[in-house]
């Protein structure tokens, strides 16, 4: 009798334990998941490759170079969030940079944050560095244009089930003369049925 009680507790542990355990897969980071139904590693990615792509399809780029004959430096700014929900827009200016540079058709200069830390690495080489190494201030290249931007939601709820509407709006700012020379639009509807998200 008592070895029958040991053995069913043995197998109580057994279940709470593997109960409790946590699950870990590895998949491709490519893979398209969506949850929940909010804003994502998928939406991020691919606003930003087809905004980016109409971007530099518009005749901006080719009056640009005509005029200059250079490609033009780009920077992006800000994002702001203006949704419902939490976006973290450093992965999608992230995305939006990936695009820009990869693309081959223009410049891209740093951003503000990253240019204060490359400058405050110059100073410290020009205390620092040998005259063959170093590098002098002064020669940093500047940008034509800005993209900024930013992220909407519309939220329609019935019971559990909610439409959410995602528009992302960018534009291109001529740092010359604060000319707007692109204005983009993506739109992403989501039908979400039993949703737990709130509106």
């Amino acid at each position: 009798m008592k070895t029958q009680k040991n053995l069913w507790a043995a197998l109580a542990v057994t279940f709470i334990l593997t109960a409790c355990s946590t699950s870990v897969e590895r998949i491709d980071a490519q893979e398209q998941i969506d949850l929940s139904g909010a804003w994502n590693d998928t939406d991020s990615q691919l606003v930003a490759r087809e905004m980016i792509d109409d971007s530099l399809s518009r005749p901006w780029i080719v009056q640009f170079v005509t005029q200059t004959g250079k490609d033009p430096a780009v920077i992006v700014g800000s994002v702001k969030n203006l949704s419902h929900e939490h976006i973290n827009t450093n992965t999608f200016v992230a995305n939006m940079e990936r695009e820009l540079i990869n693309s081959g058709k223009v410049q891209f200069v740093a951003s503000a944050v990253a240019r204060q830390e490359v400058r405050a690495e110059r100073g410290d080489q020009d205390l620092n560095a040998t005259a063959e190494s170093r590098n002098v201030a002064r020669q940093e290249y500047g940008a034509d244009f800005m993209m900024q931007g930013q992220i909407n939601t519309i939220i329609d709820m019935e019971g559990k089930t909610q439409v959410r509407y995602y528009q992302v709006n960018l534009e291109l700012i001529s740092i010359k003369d604060n000319r707007k020379v692109w204005v983009g639009e993506k739109k992403i509807k989501k039908l979400v049925r039993n949703s737990r998200l709130r509106q």
